[in-house]
């Protein structure tokens, strides 16, 4: 059964490359498509809840295109889950953010998860997630690695601040397994969790775009969408 997942990007700025799909894409099914769509009235970058805000209207307008094209699951490419419960009302195929994919396949592995996210500013906004989702006794702390979005593409001083904010987690916090906090942070898990394991903590490092097609991926084989219980559709006005 072949799968069509949309990746809608909810910002209007250049944060996404070839290389950054194909890294997200790399344990999906080969013949799964993943196509990408990019909103055009919105934020250059998400790093606010006011940046969310004025994204969703777009985001809800390719979701409904991504349906009527026959995709069989969306993400919205955004650690904030901007508009993915507005969206899960609106349409009838699974849609995922980046948190929640994320979170789910962290729980499995780890009791006390850090989050290490881009700019102290969107940290409120992580918790606030954090707290709505019932988590706060599993995460153990929300980190900033204090590099914007538009900067995330130098790799080397990505992985050293993530490297150093995950020990600074785990000596400090209790953290046992980290989740990075962004879905423009991508291509540097596996340098993460190997410049830890260098220092002597071996945990697990999840890369929030990855989990999230996967996860689209597997609900829409196993025909799995949103409870219409939880996500009514919108009233006809």
């Amino acid at each position: 059964m072949s799968i069509k997942i949309k990746n809608i990007i909810p910002v209007t700025g250049p944060v996404i490359t070839p290389e950054m799909i194909a890294y997200i894409r790399r344990y999906l099914q080969n013949d799964t498509e993943l196509s990408t769509s990019q909103i055009v009235v919105g934020p250059p970058s998400i790093e606010c809840e006011y940046d969310e805000a004025i994204a969703g209207m777009d985001i809800l307008r390719l979701c409904k295109e991504a349906e009527a094209e026959g995709c069989d699951g969306i993400f919205i490419n955004c650690f904030g889950d901007p508009a993915v419960k507005g969206a899960r009302e609106l349409v009838d195929i699974p849609v995922f953010g980046g948190f929640e994919p994320a979170m789910h396949l962290a729980m499995g592995l780890a009791d006390k998860i850090a989050i290490i996210s881009v700019l102290k500013n969107v940290l409120p906004m992580i918790e606030g997630q954090v707290a709505k989702a019932g988590l706060r006794e599993r995460v153990c702390c929300v980190r900033s690695c204090d590099i914007p979005v538009e900067d995330l593409q130098q790799h080397d001083r990505l992985v050293a601040a993530l490297i150093e904010e995950g020990i600074t987690a785990i000596n400090t916090d209790g953290a046992q397994a980290v989740v990075l906090g962004c879905t423009a942070i991508v291509d540097v898990a596996e340098d993460v969790q190997k410049g830890l394991l260098e220092k002597g903590y071996e945990i697990p490092v999840i890369e929030a775009a990855q989990a999230a097609v996967m996860l689209l991926e597997l609900s829409a084989k196993m025909g799995l969408k949103q409870s219409r219980i939880t996500y009514m559709r919108p009233p006809v006005r």
